[in-house]
């Protein structure tokens, strides 16, 4: 093709095989033709050369195969990339460069684009033609039939024969093809010598080869070989010398004589013979099974070409089993079983099963039998040939490989050379190579397409009644007139190389009555024969002794046969043998006179066999081409009826005869037609119509365009090589007015439908011979390397054509209708009548008959209509110029591509949904048909694709809904038809498109918002769940085997077709080799491949089987191919994406287009998908820069308030990819937060942005898995939480910063860019070191509370704690604070810790109040915020007022209404009330007060004031209970033991229910940390002295619990009294506790009250008691010691403390008193209990101790013991007014004990009596 296009010429001649060397144009048929034109003609269809137009099927040369990267996705847990390098790192070096080449020239394209082209992974297996031949009635372009080389051929060389007795003498053989079955020559004899090394002469030394045509392998085709030799000597030595049992050798005067004479004998005798089988019995077609050992032709020769570089040939075995040799495809075969011929024998003899009459030869004769390559001649092959080459036998192969090692195997000096005529393919076919003819021919139905004109003569038998030595001699003779007249030199030679000669002769029958021959005798015939041409035959009888010179023939009698009245005879003919030969003996009258031998019966038997490509046997055929003989010659009447009856007649001529004589009569039909007058042209028309239907349907072929036709029309036709006009003109015409008369209503009969089913070949032809025409025009002037340009037709041609394509569109319209079947055909075949006319004339006239048939068909119509109009215009679309077409106007653009656009959107609209389906097809295979045009690479012929297609994407834009109606594999379509329109767009036509409106604009993205989504690559996991359930409505088919959701249809045939290859029995060889190799490592031995295809079968017959479960079925390869395409299509599509949102960005900058400067959601919606998406990391790499730029260009506004929602999703991805194991995507995860945090800085509070990452965090820890079991079964934090602590670090790192910067392809300043509005730089890394923190503490309190999962059942204050330090860490965002705030006050509830749960209420309401606060609510004031802070210091100032109005979508403001913070207020209150924390419940509703106050609220308010009486009637109740009312108990516990991890070496103070003993606690934590101990032994410390920890064993781990006491605001800490609790309940908001530890300082461990210490401890906790938790952490401890002196004087001080408060206490009412008092005395007076005051006396004041005190301390003692005596005798006496009579008697024993305790005391303090 390349010649022709090169050379700017459209047709190529492609010259004729002379199929044979015996068919020369013989001096027989050089008489004067022109008389004859219809000879003329015959010649001249067999002699032209074929003419093929080059531009009829299209062109296309494809670039090469793209290759496709891997493409890498990462999860957040997977490395692939780092393993791909570490794998990549082992292969050898020159793998890496090799490939490295590989992928620099296909990515070379692209180098302004992020990525690849996304068509070609969508499309990865494109085929043009392929796709083409999907178009309804497309032209398949048929190989040009050369039908003489169809099939299998064979040749067949002698190679040497040899005599157990010794080769004297020379012999001569025949051999044919034969059919034993039928018992029927094939073939014509291939006569070939064998001469014994003395005679044989030099020049003869290369044999010829016979090559015979074998059609069919069939089991009775066979070779028949007949031998020859000189007549036998009489007397001399017989022949039988060949066949005799014992050895016997010539003898040397034997030897001598036979030679003498061989040379003396010039006549033969027949001397043996053999059959050889060619096939095995079995083997009955070409498709396989292995040969017999009697068959010399393997099945790899019975069947298509062997394979290249098969296993070495297998070696055949001879007839008697003897090992033959092979090589290549020849094969070398031994015949020994010829068998000696008896006198007489028949054919029927030749088949005799018992062989009685033959004995055997001992011989051997080898032959070489070669499978010629088979098959059509390629024309290809005939174009590196000049025309004038020789194009002999056999077609080419492709190169020497098949013969490679022939010359190996030769032995017994015997070389196999070819001449090269193999490896050199079909010229040099060796020139003495005799191409047998093959006798099939002439019965074929098939049309002639070569010149043979003869006949063959074989003499049967003579009968005479006595024995002769006979042969006979046979002449062609032009008349009887004069016997002296040299006969015609009409007969072919036995003699290879040698020229016609005037007479053959046959074998000697030797001594036979009747005499039998075996000879063929081939005769030229003359190309007119008259009645006087005939066969003379003489018969000679020979004597067969040698004389005294050479035997002499005589004449024994003649015979005549006419030519005219035999030639075509089958049968056999019987002649009687005259005498002598008399003048005119062809006359009856003479042949009544004659004397004929044997009384005149028919003794001479023989067949004729006519082959002639020039004589029709069919009578009407010679009638009509008589009849147009003198049509032309102008010889009959100018009104020519008897040629017109000649032209209908030959309707009645039977198939086969027409067939061969197809392209004559048809050239000769067109000529009538081109040049006839009106009848004869419509009846030219009428019977060329007759003949094409009969053709159509009665040849073998069934194809829609019968192949001989198509032949014909392809390479025959050639508008009689310009020796007349053209036809189309004449053929128009006719054609044109028959399909008037039809319009106009007249009856035209039934061939006017017969005209509509062949239209398709009349228009081929108009088309070729306008063509041909246009060539023939241009041809001689044009310079060369110019196209030749189209041709203008003439305005009456045109209109005819206009009018008759008017006709046939009716036709196709009214049919469509009917649903008639040739619509869909008559339509193709309009369409291919346009597409052939663009190529030929002048654009702007095609495209009038276009809109003609657009007109017909406009708009949305029925489905076949539509299907009509879609494949016309695919068809027209497929033109090689489609892209170069003109418009109809010279201003507009492609004519073609706008209609195109249009019908598709139109069709995208239509309900018929198989019709969307391929509108989109064809747009997406036109697009790859451009994208992968080698002639269309260029970028400027890229753009000018994109611009005529871009029309398309605003008609979509115009009308969405009709997109959306699509299903989804249609959009599929069409999105990636819009994406490929885009990529090559340039940036103008780009921002026009997006200036038009803001909604257009919009519309444009979501688009390819769609693109990402449809394309998306799934993660393998997703798939499972995917099934077919995204399968548009046409889906639904009975089958739908979809391989890939994503990629293009065209893929699913591909992997079905591959996938069947795979599973039948033998795939290409190429497959079938690399499906082995492949299986042994990827399936494993327990699961056979059969076993999965067997799975893979059953799961596609399941109909609609999953898509999961076809892929798993595929052999791996291909599963791994589409997987490569799928990621390939997925980053692509994202890549070109974001490639257009910076072009998009960039217009933005430059406020030249129409969009929402507001938000710019364009870009914020497409960066939400794309980031959600699962990425590769190609697009991860080329985001950031992108991400960098657009946050440059347009912080302020993506930075608003209105892109809140954008914002937290980009963060939440950042994050997220702050997870990611691959460092790559981590690095730049980081990066990306690092524009964000500089963004805010230039564009917003980082408070914000602080609210948004921590929300984005607490979402991002619901999704990741922060931690993970370890082996052991406990929890430890995951991989994930450790890098995303790694990226908040890095993002606070300043020294790695510029590194990572640069790593990512962004400047080193990228940071401290500022925007143009802002002069100074505001980047400053301690804020973001601030910001990172806060982050990081969320992570940890997260990653705790995830930790504790398993025992927060167990250690309930652990899960209070964990819930408490999350509230703290999302501090900064109310709602999570909140949030988490209230899921602690649940977990108090359900501990029953009520305080705690209040306080939990009052921290949420305080959250909402400071938030109303800073929004000037105007119900509360800073100073209800203090009175909060009171009952819950929590309530700092911590909520910023930024951070409670930084408002995210879905966060914010919009929760913290007084509604609320009321609702939280009252739940407090119910908590306090049932936790007894009467006064904190008062406080609250006092802050609740003002907000109904405010409302006007008085219901609620009345509500408030009950309550607030019922709460102080409670605060009451409590003071007044003698028993000093305690909310709660307090502990200290010690934690020592590394197995407590954090806890370790903390003291805590818990807060416990007032009923809790410390039994209780202590079992209560031994339960929870014995849990968790594995082991490890847990003792509790029994006293609360100072715990050493460095003293404890490492191993086991230690609680020390004590009971501690709270400490009031203004208590004296340092007074040596005991603590009593006060009376009076204050707020009891606790810090600090105290507990007292008595210790001797001798080292005893117990002692009297001299030696009796005691240490107070105080301990602060961090924060106050009632918390947010039940135990705060002790951060100070501080202790004093009081002396065994100050132990005592604090003790009595206590107690008169307590009495003397009792004395002035005002009670309700007496009786509560007394009782009070009661209680108090009996401790005191009464002595049996009074030690306590006696045994300080004896401790202090006596003896040894009473010395060591100093005076000031001996001075308080006595002090305070006469203070304490003075209270007793008041409160003796207040008692004694108090009491009624019951009493009197305790009274009494009161004063006794009062009595006597001074008496005791007096002893020590004399002065005693005297105070009292």
């Amino acid at each position: 093709m390349e010649t022709a296009s090169a050379s700017g010429l459209r047709f190529r001649r492609i010259p004729r095989q002379s199929y044979s060397n015996c068919f020369k144009m013989e001096p027989l048929l050089d008489e004067n033709l022109e008389q004859w034109p219809h000879l003329n003609e015959l010649v001249q269809s067999y002699g032209a050369d074929w003419v093929k137009d080059e531009y009829k099927y299209g062109h296309y040369e494809s670039i090469g195969s793209i290759t496709f990267q891997n493409q890498v996705f990462e999860g957040p847990n997977t490395d692939i990339e780092t393993e791909m390098e570490l794998a990549n790192a082992r292969r050898t070096r020159t793998q890496v460069s090799s490939e490295e080449e590989v992928s620099s020239t296909s990515g070379s394209n692209c180098l302004q684009h992020f990525g690849e082209s996304p068509l070609p992974a969508y499309e990865p297996v494109f085929d043009w033609d392929n796709e083409r031949s999907t178009i309804f009635g497309q032209r398949i372009p048929a190989t040009n039939i050369v039908q003489y080389t169809s099939g299998l051929r064979i040749a067949v060389k002698v190679l040497s024969l040899s005599f157990q007795a010794g080769f004297v003498e020379p012999f001569y053989g025949t051999i044919c093809l034969y059919n034993r079955e039928r018992r029927e020559k094939l073939s014509e004899d291939f006569i070939f010598r064998t001469l014994p090394a003395e005679i044989q002469n030099i020049n003869s030394s290369v044999e010829a080869r016979g090559i015979f045509h074998v059609d069919v392998p069939s089991a009775s085709v066979c070779l028949l070989i007949q031998l020859e030799k000189p007549a036998t000597e009489e007397g001399g030595v017989t022949s039988s010398v060949y066949s005799r049992k014992e050895p016997v050798h010539l003898t040397e005067r034997e030897k001598q004589k036979l030679q003498v004479w061989s040379r003396l004998m010039p006549h033969r005798e027949s001397f043996a013979w053999a059959i050889i089988p060619l096939f095995d019995g079995g083997v009955t077609s070409a498709s396989g099974g292995s040969a017999s050992p009697s068959s010399p032709l393997v099945t790899s020769l019975s069947g298509s070409t062997s394979q290249e570089g098969a296993a070495e040939p297998v070696a055949k075995i001879t007839l008697d089993g003897k090992l033959g040799y092979s090589g290549g495809n020849s094969v070398v075969v031994e015949v020994s079983n010829l068998s000696k011929v008896k006198e007489g024998y028949t054919e029927e003899s030749l088949l005799d099963p018992k062989r009685k009459i033959h004995k055997p030869v001992k011989g051997i004769l080898r032959l070489e039998i070669e499978k010629l390559q088979c098959g059509l001649v390629d024309e290809k092959s005939f174009e590196n040939r000049s025309s004038n080459g020789d194009f002999g036998g056999h077609p080419s192969v492709s190169d020497g490989r098949q013969n490679a090692d022939l010359d190996v195997h030769s032995s017994d000096g015997i070389v196999l050379d070819r001449n090269g005529s193999i490896s050199h393919g079909l010229g040099d076919s060796d020139t003495n190579d005799f191409q047998a003819f093959d006798f099939r021919i002439t019965s074929r139905n098939e049309p002639f397409l070569q010149l043979f004109h003869c006949l063959y003569v074989y003499p049967l038998s003579v009968s005479m009644t006595r024995k002769r030595n006979l042969f006979i001699r046979v002449e062609l003779r032009k008349d009887d007139a004069d016997i002296r007249k040299p006969p015609l030199e009409a007969m072919h030679p036995r003699e290879p190389g040698s020229t016609l000669q005037k007479c053959a002769e046959t074998q000697v029958a030797v001594g036979a009555r009747v005499a039998c021959y075996h000879d063929e005798i081939k005769v030229s015939l003359p190309a007119i024969w008259t009645p006087t041409h005939h066969l003379l035959f003489t018969f000679f009888h020979v004597d067969l002794q040698t004389k005294i010179e050479s035997p002499k023939p005589v004449v024994v009698g003649y015979a005549s046969l006419p030519l005219s009245a035999y030639a075509q005879s089958k049968s056999e003919i019987s002649l009687p043998l005259m005498r002598e030969l008399v003048p005119h003996y062809l006359q009856d009258s003479s042949r009544e006179k004659a004397d004929y031998l044997e009384d005149g019966k028919n003794v001479f038997r023989l067949r004729l066999r006519l082959c002639s490509s020039l004589y029709p046997i069919s009578e009407r055929i010679r009638d009509f081409f008589l009849e147009y003989d003198r049509h032309i010659l102008r010889t009959s009447p100018p009104w020519g009826s008897e040629l017109l009856e000649a032209i209908n007649s030959l309707k009645n001529v039977d198939s086969t005869a027409l067939l061969q004589f197809l392209q004559p009569i048809l050239n000769m039909l067109l000529h009538l037609i081109g040049n006839g007058g009106e009848t004869l042209q419509v009846a030219a028309f009428r019977a060329m119509v007759n003949i094409l239907t009969r053709v159509q349907q009665e040849s073998v072929d069934d194809g829609e365009r019968n192949l001989f036709l198509v032949n014909y029309v392809d390479f025959a036709f050639d508008d009689f090589g310009g020796r007349q006009p053209p036809v189309y003109p004449g053929l128009s015409t006719v054609w044109g007015s028959l399909a008037r008369s039809k319009a106009k209503g007249y009856r035209v009969g039934p061939v006017y439908d017969d005209v509509l089913a062949m239209a398709w070949f009349f228009l081929e032809l108009i088309v070729k011979s306008m063509a041909l025409e246009q060539t023939r025009l241009f041809y001689h002037n044009l310079p060369s390397g110019e196209d030749v340009p189209p041709m203008q037709l003439k305005e009456g041609v045109f209109r005819c054509i206009m009018q008759l394509y008017d006709c046939l569109l009716t036709e196709v319209h009214e049919r469509c209708k009917k649903g008639l079947g040739l619509a869909k055909y008559l339509n193709s075949g309009l369409a291919f009548f346009c597409y052939d006319l663009l190529s030929t004339i002048e654009p702007r006239q095609v495209f009038e008959l276009v809109s003609l048939y657009l007109d017909k068909f406009s708009g949305v119509c029925q489905p076949v209509l539509h299907d009509c109009k879609l494949t016309f215009l695919q068809i027209l679309c497929d033109h090689d110029l489609f892209v170069e077409m003109p418009g109809r106007d010279p201003s507009d653009r492609n004519y073609i591509s706008s209609i195109l656009i249009q019908e598709i959107f139109l069709t995208w609209d239509h309900e018929d949904l198989s019709m969307r389906a391929k509108a989109a097809r064809i747009l997406v295979v036109l697009l790859c048909k451009h994208e992968f045009d080698l002639r269309y690479q260029k970028l400027e012929d890229k753009l000018y694709i994109a611009q005529l297609y871009f029309p398309l994407v605003g008609q979509i834009l115009d009308e969405m809904p009709v997109f959306y109606n699509l299903g989804s594999s249609e959009k599929r379509e069409v999105l990636i038809a819009i994406l490929q329109i885009i990529r090559n767009l340039d940036d103008a036509s780009l921002i026009k498109a997006w200036q038009q409106s803001i909604a257009r604009t919009r519309l444009f993205f979501k688009l390819l918002e769609e693109c990402l989504i449809h394309f998306e690559q799934r993660k393998p996991d997703d798939t499972l769940l995917m099934g077919s359930s995204s399968r548009s409505p046409l889906g639904d088919k009975p089958f739908s085997s979809k391989y890939s959701e994503r990629l293009s249809p065209a893929i699913n045939q591909y992997l079905l077709e591959a996938a069947r290859q795979e599973v039948g029995p033998q795939g290409t060889p190429e497959n079938g080799y690399l499906w082995q190799r492949v299986n042994s490592q990827l399936s494993s031995p327990s699961q056979p491949y059969s076993l999965r295809e067997a799975l893979a079968q059953a799961q596609s017959s399941r109909i609609g089987a999953s898509t999961q479960a076809l892929r798993e079925s595929l052999h791996p390869i291909l599963r791994q191919k589409l997987e490569l395409w799928e990621e390939n299509l997925s980053a692509a599509v994202s890549l070109q994406v974001l490639e257009i949102i910076e072009k998009f960005s960039g217009a933005v900058a430059s406020r030249t287009i129409a969009t929402d400067y507001g938000k710019l959601d364009c870009i914020t919606s497409i960066f939400m998908i794309v980031l959600s998406h699962n990425q590769p990391l190609a697009f991860w790499k080329a985001i950031f820069p992108v991400f960098n730029n657009v946050f440059e260009l347009h912080g302020a506004t993506l930075m608003s308030r209105e892109n809140d929602r954008f914002l937290k999703q980009i963060a939440f991805h950042l994050l997220r990819l702050g997870v990611f194991r691959n460092e790559n995507i981590r690095k730049r995860a980081v990066i990306g937060l690092q524009i964000l945090v500089r963004s805010s800085f230039s564009y917003m509070q980082t408070a914000r942005l602080r609210v948004v990452l921590t929300i984005t965090l607490s979402e991002l820890m619901s999704e990741v898995q922060v931690t993970h079991m370890k082996p052991d079964g406990t929890l430890e934090e995951s991989g994930e939480a450790r890098r995303l602590r790694k990226s908040l670090k890095e993002m606070a790192d300043e020294s790695k910063s510029p590194f990572i910067l640069r790593e990512c392809g962004l400047p080193e300043t990228a940071l401290l860019a500022s925007s143009e509005q802002l002069s100074d730089n505001r980047w400053s890394w301690s804020e973001v070191k601030v910001l990172s923190d806060s982050l990081l503490l969320a992570l940890d309190a997260s990653l705790e509370h995830a930790l504790l999962a398993s025992v927060m059942t167990v250690d309930r204050y652990a899960a209070a704690e964990s819930f408490y330090k999350l509230a703290m860490a999302f501090a900064p965002v109310p709602d999570l604070h909140i949030m988490w705030l209230l899921h602690l006050c649940d977990a108090h509830q359900e501990m029953q810790s009520w305080a705690e749960a209040a306080q939990c209420a009052v921290a949420v309401a305080g959250v909402v109040m400071q938030a109303l606060v800073c929004r000037n609510d105007g119900v509360w004031s800073l100073d209800h915020v203090s009175a909060l802070r009171k009952i819950c210091p929590m309530v700092s100032g911590e909520i910023t007022c930024e951070a409670s109005a930084a408002e995210v979508e879905g966060y914010g403001a919009s929760k913290l209404t007084v509604e609320s913070a009321v609702k939280y207020l009252q739940l407090a209150n119910k908590l306090f009330s049932q936790a007894e924390l009467h006064h904190f419940c008062a406080s609250i509703l006092e802050l609740v007060i003002p907000v109904y106050k405010s409302r006007r609220a008085y219901g609620q308010l009345a509500k408030c004031h009950t309550m607030l009486t019922n709460i102080y009637e409670s605060i009451l109740e409590q003071e007044s209970s003698p028993i000093p009312f305690a909310d709660a108990t307090y502990y200290r516990v010690g934690f020592y033991g590394e197995k407590f991890g954090k806890l370790d070496r903390k003291e805590y103070v818990y807060r416990e229910a007032r009923d809790v003993r410390l039994g209780d606690i202590m079992e209560k934590l031994s339960h929870i940390y014995e849990s968790r101990m594995d082991g490890t032994t847990l003792h509790v410390i029994p006293d609360s002295r100072q715990v050493k920890a460095d003293e404890l064993q490492a191993e086991v781990c230690y609680l020390q619990i004590t009971a501690v006491d709270p400490v009031m605001e203004d208590e004296d800490l340092g007074s040596r009294r005991e603590r009593t609790f006060p009376l009076s309940v204050r707020a009891r908001v606790f810090d600090r506790f105290l507990f007292d530890t008595p210790f001797t300082k001798n080292g005893k461990t117990q002692g009297g009250l001299e030696d009796q210490w005691k240490r107070r401890t105080v301990v602060q906790t961090d924060g106050s008691f009632p918390a947010l938790v039940n135990r705060l952490q002790v951060i100070k401890s501080e202790s004093l010691e009081f002396s065994p002196v100050e132990n005592a004087i604090g003790m009595i001080e206590t107690r008169t403390a307590a009495l003397r408060n009792e004395l002035e206490e005002p009670r309700s009412s007496e009786g509560d008193q007394l009782q009070s008092l009661q209680r108090i005395l009996q401790g005191s007076v009464a002595v049996q209990v009074n030690s306590g005051v006696l045994s300080v006396c004896t401790a202090f004041l006596s003896g040894e101790p009473a010395t060591r005190l100093r005076s000031q301390e001996l001075q308080q003692l006595i002090a305070a013991l006469l203070e304490f005596m003075a209270v007793c005798k008041r409160a003796i006496r207040v008692h004694f007014r108090l009491i009624g009579d019951e009493d009197e008697e305790f009274h009494t024993q009161l004063v006794n004990g009062f009595q006597s305790l001074t008496a005791e005391l007096s002893h020590y303090i004399p002065a005693i009596l005297s105070e009292l």
